[in-house]
């Protein structure tokens, strides 16, 4: 508090007492100032401190030049009573009315996190006894980064529009303090205003102020902007394009990262750990293996193949593009395995359908001694639900809160709801939702109707459909379930049912699409999809492999919802079978779930071109091998 800062100065008066403190400035006090400086550039706080006690023991002097560095040494290691008595020795020697102390002074108070004092010391800011008319443009930086600092970011927009009042002049140092308060979709006009500003003033020069724009554009979901931005700026650094990168990435556009991840590596910038851990989550979502594995090999020539969150990322990369073999070397080989590393290793087990080893793992680590935590647990429930686990999915949900202090959230509730609903518990499944402490969301309801689907509970899918589609009238896919529960019943007219909802929504079905890593190049297919340069000899070798199935008594039943061309996992299996060398395993991503169709299809191609496809839909990995799958059916 204010009124300590002239008590708390025990030091101060036994340094007076030894000759250690005058009003004039020494002649040595140069020689001090100039250590400090030496001491505050490499980060060596404590040092400085303990040197300025000599200096004062020695009889020498502080200045105005000595104080900002002690100031930033007591900020720096959070030591807020020690500034307190700095400030009282600072007043003592005359040298409050000085810029930079001051400048010092709010910036310290800031970080300790005592705004009030800090916006004490800025409104009492004096010149020869009398009130500043108009305050100097850094100490209005150091108050304004402080509010945005402790999130009151409209404090600090009030205050730059008392600059702007007053008339004081602001610089790239103020937008860098006030970009960081624009961050969700509302506030993207006041951020568009500020671009306004830099524009208007002739700030856009500098590199940071075009990166805090940038990163501003990002958070509020403008991605667009932000690459507009990024490629009129003049300059580039790393930062800039990590913030590119990493805004893609945040933005579910994976495939534009690896592409600007490309550009990157031609334009000479050398990429770090930040760059990689955006890289790494886009390979991830599109399957890229070969992209993620030329990713893995240049973080050891880097030397960040030790780094914990990239080696995380690798083991949610390699899982989630189906070697699960190198994603278990990765986490086994780690020495300090963390919460992230068992969650990404469990939910990588249980995105394949080996839910006995997530649920070992999931074990293993709780008698490591590491606590779960909310996502760990839906790893490990999904991991239940997919493999058929539900009675160690019910001991694990109901640990949450009885052993954790974990009360169930929404996410936990819809895979409990999927995990006894796919093993038949649909009354079971229906009573948990009703005892849920808060309103079901549709992801539980969604849960349900899936559920139903599997069990041809028509009555109960109409109940599912009706409340989930109450919440989420537009999501497509509750219409696509019910039109394929109405399809497998025969129900012609709950088919036209569901049709006429959709045309009277405008809604319609989501385009299926897959993509497969061939030699290092995505190759992407939509249904029906006749664009690619091999389209014909695709659909030839399609052909083939449905003649093929057909003698081992394969029949297509069809998507009742919509009428659509050829499923894009065939033309992407067809394509690889083309173009890859007989034995090897072929790994297809596609956006949705496996129609029933198609999962057949994909069993029996296995048996007849003796090859192992793993295919990664909308909820899970399939393997099929030899006319099998991994999922034995249950999705």
């Amino acid at each position: 508090m204010l009124r300590n800062w002239k008590t708390n100065t025990r030091s101060l008066h036994q340094c007076r007492r030894r000759g250690g403190i005058n009003n004039r400035p020494s002649s040595n006090s140069t020689k001090w100032n100039f250590q400090l400086i030496e001491l505050s550039k490499q980060n060596h706080f404590q040092q400085a401190l303990h040197l300025y006690t000599q200096m004062l023991s020695s009889g020498d002097s502080p200045s105005a030049f000595t104080f900002p560095f002690l100031l930033k040494s007591s900020a720096a290691l959070s030591l807020l009573f020690t500034g307190q008595q700095i400030h009282g020795q600072l007043i003592h020697t005359g040298c409050d009315g000085d810029t930079f102390v001051n400048t010092s002074l709010i910036s310290l108070y800031c970080k300790c996190g005592d705004l009030g004092d800090a916006r004490k010391v800025f409104d009492e800011m004096s010149e020869g006894g009398r009130e500043m008319m108009m305050k100097p443009t850094v100490c209005y930086n150091a108050m304004i980064s402080g509010y945005v600092m402790r999130a009151r970011g409209e404090e600090g927009v009030e205050l730059f529009r008392e600059m702007r009042r007053t008339g004081v002049a602001f610089d790239g140092v103020t937008m860098l303090g006030l970009g960081s308060v624009y961050g969700s979709p509302r506030e993207l006009r006041f951020g568009m205003c500020l671009h306004g500003c830099n524009v208007r003033f002739g700030l856009m020069n500098g590199v940071a102020v075009g990166n805090c724009l940038l990163s501003m554009y990002v958070r509020c979901g403008k991605v667009e902007f932000a690459r507009k931005l990024f490629d009129a700026m003049k300059m580039k650094g790393l930062i800039s394009w990590n913030a590119m990168i990493n805004g893609y990435a945040q933005n579910g556009m994976a495939a534009d990262v690896l592409d600007l991840y490309q550009e990157m590596k031609t334009s000479g910038i050398c990429p770090d750990a930040l760059t990689f851990l955006g890289v790494l989550s886009s390979c991830a979502y599109l399957g890229a293996c070969t992209v993620g594995c030329e990713v893995e090999h240049q973080m050891g020539i880097l030397g960040l193949d030790s780094n914990p969150f990239l080696s995380n990322a690798l083991i949610n990369m390699h899982a989630r593009c189906g070697n699960l073999v190198k994603a278990r070397a990765i986490f086994d080989a780690l020495q300090d395995k963390s919460l992230v590393s068992w969650t990404a290793i469990i939910g990588g087990y249980g995105m394949h359908g080996q839910g006995e080893i997530a649920v070992a793992l999931f074990d293993g680590m709780i008698r490591s001694g590491i606590c779960p935590d909310v996502t760990a647990f839906v790893s490990v429930l999904t991991a239940c639900s997919h493999a058929g686990l539900p009675e160690k999915g019910l001991y694990y949900f109901y640990s949450m809160d009885r052993d954790y202090g974990l009360p169930p959230e929404r996410e936990h509730y819809s895979c409990m709801v999927d995990l006894l609903g796919r093993a038949g518990r649909l009354e079971e499944a229906r009573n948990l939702i009703t005892s849920m402490r808060f309103k079901p969301d549709a992801a539980v309801w969604g849960a349900l109707l899936g559920a139903c689907k599997i069990h041809k509970n028509i009555e109960l899918a109409e109940l599912a459909f009706e409340r989930a589609t109450e919440i989420e009238p537009t999501n497509i896919g509750y219409y696509v379930l019910l039109s394929n529960i109405y399809l497998d019943a025969r129900d012609k007219k709950g088919i036209l049912k569901v049709r006429a909802m959709m045309r009277d929504r405008k809604l319609k079905k989501d385009p299926g699409y897959s993509y497969v890593d061939i030699k290092g190049k995505i190759h992407l297919f939509m249904s029906g999809d006749r664009s690619h340069p091999q389209t014909d000899r695709i659909y030839r070798r399609l052909k083939e492999l449905e003649d093929s199935v057909k003698e081992h008594g394969f029949t297509k039943k069809g998507d009742a919802s919509v009428s659509v061309g050829v499923h894009s996992e065939r033309l992407a299996i067809a394509f690889a079978v083309l173009n890859s060398i007989d034995g090897t395993e072929i790994v297809v991503i596609k956006n949705l779930r496996v129609c029933d169709d198609c999962h057949l299809f994909l069993k029996l191609v296995s048996k007849v071109v003796n090859r192992r496809f793993i295919v990664r839909d909308a909820t899970r990995f399939h393997h099929f091998d030899s006319g099998s799958c991994s999922c034995n059916d249950y999705w």
